[in-house]
């Protein structure tokens, strides 16, 4: 019950239901707020319990100052809590694990339980093995309950040993496409109260839901755990960036346009830890289709969130995903009562404020490596021979043109040039250089939630086969869209055939490539271009190009919106430019340009008008928490407590309440500790957070070997996420790791100086003898450490290896909250100072000194950092509130919740 010390409460009637509401009018200032700052002041309102959120705390929203720097902490209490496979199965074993913990510490297992709605979707297990034919979809379902059979018995107890936990399960879509079309509500209903739908998510493109008006973001499964167990998340009310949207996208440009150009503005602006709210005339111009894609790239830009208000065009979308009357009235009434729907003239108070024309966006890519690094489409042929530089060998020379572009990847004067013949299983030829495309992939929720993009891909594909088109023989394509309505909608357009004829055959309903899970290249690719060095590349229409994620065999990323995906597929090479050099030649030998298969507007919306219905998503929807056979053969045990098997390889259970207490050990300062790795900047949880194939070779692979894993059963560490032996395995192992500390080595090697003179060692295996010898470890890093995916596991993993301190120049939000929560210090380097400046090698011995003021019940602003040898500056404490501070104290969250729940 809410202390209601504004007399907010009242009463809202819709049709004939009543609903209780707590009124944001009540609240002076109110009015003036972005549309999020009013959603924060509800929930405030709403849990005020005069300790944790008192009148004072609600005062601060009301009387919020725009321009200052954030400093009130608030305590915000998510509706719900949403999660994908990877990231959900540790969430899932850390609460079995907890469950076991109260009970040895005298404790009732049964309190840990989620509190508050707790969903899950099984989408980032399926990998694109097979691809190019009718019976892709099929054979790589089999092989994904194959490989995960233990994760999904799992996750099939846990949807029957904790209440409010709910699992989508394999094949359905990506987490963040069936959040918008079926999970969010917009306005939540529970108790008799309706309120505004907010969430958290283990995955940072939770801010997808943005695009419907929920207020939601990422955080880390350790964020999660402790919101489903009913704490609040502690947080500092943000500045929040005015994003002002006029006119309306010219023909020939898309969503991903859109979006890309937006990322490379927000990127520039600088956003990282703010909130982004999308004002203006251009909003209403904007469909939800569109906005929910801007909101999915939120984590590119490195906002907390990127909004957008309720409004008509919030409710035509859910009334087309078959949300039922009473929904759509209620989420109609309660935001117009609220304040919470959008006024396209109006001007909220906001912290900052950019601007962008629509009609100014152009076509566009974005790579090889980041999703800032916005291309225009023009180009992108002249920027390809620039880039690739970075990727081939310095003695490489400039090739010249060699052969037609029509069948093989065109080559340019002045590009570097590897031409290399390959031979097909079928006996037949062909030629691939740098640049050849190798992998093209209608893939990831960004795109595959928007009809427009999808069905322009379809129609490019349409007139491609219809002019004699179709891919070159080298270019994997697949497609996976985000829920069996895209399929639908295909099917009953008539468009399906030609993808079936480009390549672009259904492989999944999950995040396939996006995530990393792009499968093998056929096999005479793979070996043609390892054996030659070539820098080939990949063009997906997802969100996330990081060096190393796609593919290991592709050096360089490209995003890209789906129709031009399927153009590079047929165009074949990074070096064709294809607004004007020809992709292919028809049937008459004519030259076939992008601009002679390119659908017009009016085609696209003509199909989108025609072939989606309300029935489709209702279909789809109807049941979507049952599964299909194969999911409710899968045999689970009983009990509230899970039977750990000693024998898995999949699902183990976690050290970390090992020896705890009900009493918390007091903090101490760090002394004589050892750099386990350098690092430069823009160091993703990529390149810290196992993902992808696990290599025979390494310590995860020989650890999988020694338990009689045979190498083609590896799977993913994404698969494996629960399984902390594994995962610990492969932190800091991304294969494009750069270790300065170990020069020449790429990869997850360090040096280890417990051995002489430090001889160059896998960083695992470091670990374990500086453990065994008692030295805590550190981590130097430079810009924007640990921007990238919200993966739990970059801080677990950096923990387990024995991580006690990170010193950094500038941290992304998720990451930095990560570390504490796994009793990690996160420490910044004095401003203007970095590593370099300071002379450090990361061959010195580190102390840390002050720290323990913290016992004290106060956070200090900084902590004198000295080594052997005389470097000493003050590093800045990253431990932003109180709430974190309580973390820290109590070893990490999970320690911190558990106390908590035994003591109630």
């Amino acid at each position: 019950m809410s202390a209601n010390s504004f007399d907010a409460r009242s009463t809202l009637r819709v049709g004939d239901e009543s609903y209780e509401i707590f009124k944001l009018d009540k609240v002076e200032g109110s009015a003036r707020l972005p549309y999020s700052l009013k959603v924060l002041l509800e929930n405030l309102l709403r849990t005020e319990d005069g300790a944790n959120i008192t009148a004072d705390h609600i005062r601060a929203i009301g009387g919020w100052d725009s321009q200052a720097q954030p400093s009130q902490e608030i305590q915000f209490t998510p509706a719900r809590v949403i999660m994908q496979d990877f990231t959900g199965v540790p969430c899932v074993v850390d609460l079995a694990t907890m469950r076991e913990a109260v009970k040895e510490l005298g404790g009732d297992p049964a309190k840990i339980n989620p509190l508050a709605p707790a969903e899950l979707v099984i989408d980032h297990s399926v990998i694109a093995d097979k691809f190019g034919t009718k019976e892709a979809f099929g054979q790589n379902v089999e092989l994904e309950y194959g490989r995960n059979k233990e994760r999904y018995q799992f996750l099939r107890w846990g949807q029957t040993a904790f209440d409010e936990f709910k699992v989508v399960p394999p094949g359905t879509g990506i987490v963040h496409q069936v959040n918008i079309e079926h999970l969010a509500r917009t306005v939540m209903v529970r108790n008799g109260q309706a309120y505004p739908d907010t969430l958290v998510g283990t995955d940072s493109h939770t801010t997808m839901v943005n695009g419907l008006g929920v207020l939601g973001w990422g955080v880390g499964g350790i964020e999660a755990e402790a919101a489903m167990l009913g704490q609040p998340v502690s947080m500092l009310i943000p500045r929040v960036v005015g994003f002002k949207l006029t006119g309306e996208l010219p023909a020939g440009t898309t969503a991903t346009d859109l979006v890309l150009t937006i990322t490379e503005m927000l990127r520039k602006h600088g956003v990282v830890g703010k909130f982004v709210e999308f004002y203006g005339e251009g909003v209403a111009a904007t469909s939800l289709a569109n906005r929910a894609t801007i909101g999915n790239m939120s984590p590119e830009f490195g906002s907390t969130a990127a909004i957008f208000p309720i409004d008509d065009e919030t409710l035509k979308y859910l009334r087309l995903t078959g949300r039922d009357e009473q929904q759509v009235a209620l989420v109609e009434a309660y935001a117009k009562e609220q304040g919470l729907w959008l006024d396209p003239a109006a001007e909220p108070d906001f912290s900052e404020k950019l601007e962008l024309d629509l009609s100014t966006v152009v076509p566009s890519i974005a790579g090889p490596k980041r999703p800032q690094d916005r291309i225009v489409l023009a180009n992108a042929k002249e920027q390809f021979a620039r880039d690739v530089r970075n990727y081939v060998s310095d003695d490489e020379e400039a090739g010249k043109e060699s052969f037609p572009a029509s069948d093989s990847p065109a080559s340019s004067n002045g590009v570097p040039s590897k031409p290399t013949t390959v031979t097909a299983p079928d006996g037949s030829t062909y030629e691939i250089d740098h640049g050849a495309v190798t992998v093209a992939a209608i893939t990831s929720c960004t795109n595959t939630s928007n009809p427009y993009v999808m069905v322009a891909a379809a129609l490019v594909a349409k007139k491609a086969v219809e002019k004699g088109l179709t891919r070159k023989p080298w270019v994997k394509t697949t497609l996976a869209p985000g829920s069996k309505v895209v399929t639908d909608y295909f099917d009953k357009a008539g468009l399906t055939p030609y993808l079936d004829k480009v390549g672009f055959n259904l492989v999944g309903y999950g995040c396939t490539t996006c995530i990393g899970n792009s499968g093998p290249l056929p096999e005479e690719v793979s070996k043609a271009v390892n054996e030659n060095d070539l820098a080939v590349t990949s063009v997906l229409s997802g969100n996330r190009n990081f060096e190393g994620r796609i593919n290991p065999d592709v050096k360089m990323n490209y995003l890209a919106s789906p129709p031009l995906v399927v153009a590079y597929a047929i165009a074949g090479s990074m070096k064709v430019d294809i607004t004007k050099d020809a992709l292919g030649v028809d049937q008459d030998g004519k030259p076939v340009y992008l601009t002679d298969i390119w659908p017009s507007e009016a085609e696209v919306n003509d199909v989108v008008a025609n072939a989606i219905g309300e029935d489709m998503f209702n279909k789809s929807y109807q049941d979507v928490f049952a599964g299909d056979a194969q999911w409710q053969a899968l045999p689970i045990p009983t009990g509230n407590t899970f039977e750990w098997d000693s024998e898995s390889t999949y699902v183990r259970k976690p050290p970390y309440f090992e020896g705890m207490t009900m009493e918390t050990t007091p903090v101490e300062d760090i002394t004589g500790a050892r750099v386990l790795a350098k690092l430069g900047d823009s160091v993703t949880t990529d390149h810290i957070s196992p993902a992808g194939a696990i290599k025979a070779d390494t310590p995860a692979g020989k650890y999988l070997t020694e338990h009689g894993i045979e190498r083609r059963d590896f799977n993913s560490y994404g698969s494996r996420r629960g399984n902390h032996e594994v995962m610990i395995r492969g932190t800091f192992a991304n294969i494009r790791l750069r270790n300065q500390i170990a020069p020449g080595t790429e990869g997850g090697y360090t040096r280890d100086f417990t051995q002489g003179d430090g001889p160059v060692s896998f960083i695992y295996d470091a670990s374990q003898n500086y453990q065994a010898a008692g030295t805590p470890l550190a981590i130097l890093a430079g810009k924007e450490y640990g921007s990238g995916s919200s993966r739990d596991w970059a801080a677990k993993g950096t923990a387990l290896l024995g991580v006690k301190a990170v010193i950094a120049e500038s941290y992304e939000r998720i990451h930095r909250s990560n570390l504490i929560g796994m009793g990690v210090l996160p420490l910044q380097f004095p401003e203007g100072q970095t590593a370099e400046t300071l002379g450090l090698t990361g061959e010195e011995t580190f102390s840390f000194t002050g720290v323990t003021e913290l016992n004290n019940g106060t956070t200090p602003r900084t902590v004198k950092v000295t080594t052997d040898t005389g470097v000493e500056f003050d590093g800045v404490v990253r431990i932003d509130t109180p709430g974190e501070a309580d973390y820290y104290r109590n070893g990490g969250i999970l320690q911190y919740v558990l106390r908590s729940l035994i003591r109630k």
